[in-house]
């Protein structure tokens, strides 16, 4: 069994709790998809900043420029940065083709179905005013869940150890959405027209780039990282499966915001 089998294998039992959770039935109106939103949103935001972590470590992003690492790495990260922070997204009405991040899309979502971007919107607001992100997040009324996602997510970050934070991105985040979940949001769609056409694109572009290009691409990456260093593949198992965890504890928080705005 080669080291990725392995890795991925032992990964099995909390991504089985994350795919079953019970946050995806307890979305079942607008309402409710509202409210998944309001917190999801930290999630996709703190996904491209493990993204930026990444690309940071692996490419030269200082002037002047020196060759950092391998080519064939840097190619691999720079690859997903372009999908993730530059992303097609619908046209507007009569209007061109359009680029933007994920998060922005998300954000566009949010706005589309009426959900409450104000919390995300203040947290990223008081960061480009200077605060650092334990700060920000001290300042926001939110659910201890998602509040310990987004600092595990910092953690991750802060290790510094590149092969830590490409297992947290690769296999902390994607894949993670059952059709079940897709499905709920294709019948709300249909009986709110106009309100989560931005949305089911996300979702559905979203599990695209994950289920084929971007999965491979990320996939490649952790074993080039980890190469043949069985310690460097024991920590990325141990810190993925902390980050799946905490994922858990994001979702135990958010069905019970759902259910008690329900």
């Amino acid at each position: 069994m080669n080291n990725l089998k392995k890795l991925v294998d032992s990964l099995a039992p909390v991504r089985e709790k994350l795919i079953h959770h019970p946050v995806y039935s307890a979305v079942h109106d607008l309402d409710g998809l509202r409210e998944f939103a309001r917190y999801h949103a930290f999630a996709v935001w703190d996904f491209m900043s493990l993204l930026k972590a990444l690309q940071a470590k692996l490419t030269c992003v200082s002037v002047p420029w020196v060759p950092v690492g391998s080519g064939q790495v840097r190619y691999l990260i720079n690859e997903i940065v372009a999908g993730e922070e530059s992303d097609e997204a619908p046209a507007l009405a009569g209007g061109e083709p359009r680029r933007m991040s994920h998060y922005e899309l998300y954000l566009e979502a949010m706005q589309q179905m009426d959900a409450d971007t104000g919390p995300i919107r203040q947290l990223l607001a008081d960061i480009q005013s200077g605060k650092t992100v334990q700060e920000a997040l001290a300042l926001q009324h939110l659910p201890e869940g998602v509040r310990d996602f987004v600092l595990f997510t910092f953690e991750i970050i802060a290790t510094g150890k590149p092969h830590v934070i490409a297992a947290a991105f690769t296999f902390g985040r994607e894949d993670l959405i059952p059709a079940m979940f897709i499905e709920i949001v294709r019948q709300l769609d249909e009986t709110h027209q106009a309100m989560l056409g931005t949305f089911r694109f996300y979702l559905e572009r979203h599990i695209e780039l994950d289920g084929d290009h971007h999965s491979h691409l990320a996939m490649q990456m952790v074993e080039e990282l980890c190469g043949h260093d069985e310690i460097k593949w024991q920590e990325a198992a141990e810190w993925t499966i902390k980050a799946l965890e905490k994922r858990v504890t994001l979702w135990d928080a958010v069905v019970e915001r759902v259910s008690v705005d329900a």
